[in-house]
Protein backbone atom coordinates (compact mmCIF):
# COMPACT_ATOMS: atom_id res chain seq x y z
CA UNK A 1 0.00 0.00 0.00
CA UNK A 2 1.44 3.22 -1.07
CA UNK A 3 1.49 6.74 0.98
CA UNK A 4 2.11 10.17 -0.21
CA UNK A 5 2.32 11.67 2.75
CA UNK A 6 4.87 11.41 5.43
CA UNK A 7 2.27 11.48 8.19
CA UNK A 8 0.37 7.86 7.95
CA UNK A 9 -3.14 8.16 8.50
CA UNK A 10 -6.20 5.51 8.19
CA UNK A 11 -9.52 7.58 7.62
CA UNK A 12 -13.26 6.16 8.34
CA UNK A 13 -15.91 7.78 8.03
CA UNK A 14 -18.95 7.40 10.04
CA UNK A 15 -21.94 9.97 9.83
CA UNK A 16 -19.73 12.20 7.99
CA UNK A 17 -17.54 12.38 10.46
CA UNK A 18 -13.50 11.53 9.52
CA UNK A 19 -11.08 10.22 11.92
CA UNK A 20 -7.64 9.55 11.39
CA UNK A 21 -4.70 7.07 13.19
CA UNK A 22 -1.44 8.20 13.07
CA UNK A 23 0.67 4.95 12.55
CA UNK A 24 4.21 4.63 13.59
CA UNK A 25 7.27 4.83 11.15
CA UNK A 26 9.98 2.55 10.84
CA UNK A 27 12.86 1.73 7.71
CA UNK A 28 11.90 -2.01 8.46
CA UNK A 29 9.70 -4.17 6.64
CA UNK A 30 9.32 -7.23 8.81
CA UNK A 31 6.11 -8.66 7.16
CA UNK A 32 4.60 -6.93 3.82
CA UNK A 33 1.81 -8.61 3.10
CA UNK A 34 -1.16 -9.94 5.46
CA UNK A 35 -4.45 -11.74 3.48
CA UNK A 36 -7.60 -12.52 4.98
CA UNK A 37 -7.58 -9.42 7.22
CA UNK A 38 -9.98 -7.95 9.70
CA UNK A 39 -8.63 -4.08 10.55
CA UNK A 40 -9.09 -3.07 14.27
CA UNK A 41 -8.64 1.08 14.96
CA UNK A 42 -7.31 2.80 18.54
CA UNK A 43 -7.94 6.14 17.95
CA UNK A 44 -6.30 9.06 19.88
CA UNK A 45 -8.64 10.67 21.88
CA UNK A 46 -8.69 14.06 24.18
CA UNK A 47 -11.41 14.51 26.07
CA UNK A 48 -10.83 17.75 28.55
CA UNK A 49 -7.47 17.08 30.40
CA UNK A 50 -7.68 13.28 29.58
CA UNK A 51 -6.38 11.06 26.59
CA UNK A 52 -8.38 8.58 25.76
CA UNK A 53 -7.75 5.41 23.57
CA UNK A 54 -11.14 4.50 21.75
CA UNK A 55 -11.83 1.77 20.08
CA UNK A 56 -13.12 0.46 16.80
CA UNK A 57 -13.22 -3.17 16.35
CA UNK A 58 -16.80 -3.57 14.23
CA UNK A 59 -15.11 -5.36 11.56
CA UNK A 60 -13.25 -7.64 13.32
CA UNK A 61 -13.87 -11.14 12.56
CA UNK A 62 -12.85 -13.82 14.45
CA UNK A 63 -11.40 -16.34 12.30
CA UNK A 64 -9.27 -13.59 9.93
CA UNK A 65 -5.92 -11.98 11.06
CA UNK A 66 -6.24 -9.04 13.42
CA UNK A 67 -4.55 -5.78 12.11
CA UNK A 68 -4.36 -3.40 15.30
CA UNK A 69 -4.02 0.22 13.72
CA UNK A 70 -3.15 1.86 16.79
CA UNK A 71 -2.44 5.76 17.06
CA UNK A 72 1.63 6.40 17.61
CA UNK A 73 0.91 9.27 20.04
CA UNK A 74 -0.82 6.91 22.84
CA UNK A 75 0.93 5.78 25.58
CA UNK A 76 1.37 2.25 26.17
CA UNK A 77 -0.22 2.51 29.38
CA UNK A 78 -3.67 3.07 27.56
CA UNK A 79 -2.75 1.08 24.47
CA UNK A 80 -1.76 -2.34 25.95
CA UNK A 81 -5.09 -3.18 28.18
CA UNK A 82 -7.31 -2.27 25.05
CA UNK A 83 -4.97 -4.63 23.25
CA UNK A 84 -5.05 -7.41 26.08
CA UNK A 85 -9.27 -7.23 25.99
CA UNK A 86 -9.29 -7.82 21.91
CA UNK A 87 -6.56 -10.92 22.49
CA UNK A 88 -8.94 -12.63 25.34
CA UNK A 89 -11.95 -11.91 22.93
CA UNK A 90 -10.32 -14.10 20.20
CA UNK A 91 -8.40 -16.79 22.24
CA UNK A 92 -11.75 -17.72 24.14
CA UNK A 93 -13.89 -17.75 21.38
CA UNK A 94 -13.34 -21.19 20.59
CA UNK A 95 -16.49 -21.54 18.13
CA UNK A 96 -15.07 -19.74 15.21
CA UNK A 97 -11.31 -20.32 16.10
CA UNK A 98 -8.65 -20.17 13.26
CA UNK A 99 -5.70 -21.73 14.66
CA UNK A 100 -3.99 -20.02 11.39
CA UNK A 101 -5.22 -16.88 12.61
CA UNK A 102 -2.31 -14.61 13.65
CA UNK A 103 -2.59 -10.92 15.08
CA UNK A 104 -0.51 -8.41 13.64
CA UNK A 105 0.62 -4.65 14.87
CA UNK A 106 0.60 -2.36 11.81
CA UNK A 107 2.83 0.75 10.64
CA UNK A 108 4.62 2.52 8.01
CA UNK A 109 7.87 1.47 6.40
CA UNK A 110 9.30 4.26 5.66
CA UNK A 111 11.71 3.88 3.18
CA UNK A 112 9.80 1.08 1.16
CA UNK A 113 7.15 3.55 1.12
CA UNK A 114 4.67 0.39 2.12
CA UNK A 115 2.44 -0.04 5.18
CA UNK A 116 4.63 -3.56 6.98
CA UNK A 117 3.13 -5.69 9.83
CA UNK A 118 4.62 -6.98 13.02
CA UNK A 119 2.90 -10.25 14.52
CA UNK A 120 2.34 -10.65 17.99
CA UNK A 121 0.04 -13.47 18.39
CA UNK A 122 1.85 -15.00 20.86
CA UNK A 123 2.80 -12.39 23.15
CA UNK A 124 1.13 -12.04 26.69
CA UNK A 125 0.78 -8.87 28.59
CA UNK A 126 0.43 -8.15 31.90
CA UNK A 127 0.13 -4.51 33.77
CA UNK A 128 3.00 -5.41 36.79
CA UNK A 129 5.81 -6.21 37.42
CA UNK A 130 7.95 -9.48 36.59
CA UNK A 131 8.16 -11.94 39.74
CA UNK A 132 10.91 -11.57 41.44
CA UNK A 133 14.04 -13.71 40.54
CA UNK A 134 13.47 -12.99 36.78
CA UNK A 135 16.45 -11.23 34.76
CA UNK A 136 14.79 -8.27 34.04
CA UNK A 137 15.75 -6.29 30.24
CA UNK A 138 13.88 -2.80 30.82
CA UNK A 139 12.88 -0.97 28.13
CA UNK A 140 12.94 2.82 28.73
CA UNK A 141 10.97 6.17 27.76
CA UNK A 142 13.25 7.95 25.37
CA UNK A 143 15.92 5.41 25.37
CA UNK A 144 18.28 3.83 22.55
CA UNK A 145 19.20 1.33 24.35
CA UNK A 146 17.92 -1.44 27.17
CA UNK A 147 18.80 -2.27 31.05
CA UNK A 148 20.08 -5.58 32.06
CA UNK A 149 21.35 -5.65 36.25
CA UNK A 150 21.45 -1.81 35.51
CA UNK A 151 23.71 -1.58 32.66
CA UNK A 152 23.05 -0.29 29.20
CA UNK A 153 23.38 -2.03 26.70
CA UNK A 154 22.08 -2.15 22.71
CA UNK A 155 19.43 -4.32 22.33
CA UNK A 156 21.50 -6.51 19.43
CA UNK A 157 23.96 -7.10 22.46
CA UNK A 158 20.85 -8.80 24.84
CA UNK A 159 21.31 -12.26 23.97
CA UNK A 160 25.21 -12.02 23.70
CA UNK A 161 24.98 -10.34 27.62
CA UNK A 162 22.70 -12.82 29.24
CA UNK A 163 24.52 -16.17 27.81
CA UNK A 164 27.50 -14.75 29.32
CA UNK A 165 26.67 -14.23 32.85
CA UNK A 166 27.68 -17.61 34.72
CA UNK A 167 24.01 -18.60 36.69
CA UNK A 168 24.01 -20.78 39.46
CA UNK A 169 20.34 -21.57 37.70
CA UNK A 170 18.88 -19.71 34.76
CA UNK A 171 16.10 -17.48 35.22
CA UNK A 172 13.33 -16.37 33.37
CA UNK A 173 14.41 -13.86 30.57
CA UNK A 174 11.47 -11.23 30.64
CA UNK A 175 10.67 -8.01 28.59
CA UNK A 176 9.91 -4.93 30.84
CA UNK A 177 8.56 -1.71 28.68
CA UNK A 178 8.06 1.38 30.64
CA UNK A 179 3.92 2.34 30.45
CA UNK A 180 4.59 5.63 29.81
CA UNK A 181 6.49 5.53 26.87
CA UNK A 182 4.70 6.03 23.66
CA UNK A 183 3.14 3.15 21.40
CA UNK A 184 5.54 4.14 18.15
CA UNK A 185 8.45 3.88 20.55
CA UNK A 186 7.21 0.75 21.58
CA UNK A 187 6.86 -0.41 18.31
CA UNK A 188 10.46 0.68 17.42
CA UNK A 189 11.79 -1.39 20.24
CA UNK A 190 9.70 -4.13 18.84
CA UNK A 191 11.13 -3.72 15.63
CA UNK A 192 14.68 -4.03 16.95
CA UNK A 193 13.86 -6.90 18.97
CA UNK A 194 12.51 -8.86 16.05
CA UNK A 195 15.35 -8.86 13.84
CA UNK A 196 18.13 -9.19 16.45
CA UNK A 197 16.40 -10.93 19.57
CA UNK A 198 13.06 -12.60 19.71
CA UNK A 199 13.44 -14.53 16.65
CA UNK A 200 16.26 -16.54 18.30
CA UNK A 201 14.59 -17.55 21.32
CA UNK A 202 11.80 -20.30 21.00
CA UNK A 203 9.48 -19.08 22.87
CA UNK A 204 8.27 -15.40 23.07
CA UNK A 205 8.51 -14.19 26.78
CA UNK A 206 5.58 -12.25 28.34
CA UNK A 207 5.88 -8.85 28.38
CA UNK A 208 5.44 -6.94 31.37
CA UNK A 209 3.92 -2.77 31.08
CA UNK A 210 4.56 -0.73 34.27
Amino acid sequence: MKYFTLIIAFFLFSCGKKEDVLLPKSNVTIVKEVQDLSPIYIFFKVEGKDTIAEVNRKSSIISTNWIFNIDKRLPLKLVIPEVMKLQEKKRADSAHKNENAENYYSYADSVGKNLAFLPFTKVFYKMEKPAAGSFVVYFSKGKKRVFMRNQEIKISEILKHFYSIKFAKVPDLVFLFDKNMSYEEYIQYKILLQKDVTHNLDTLPVEFIF
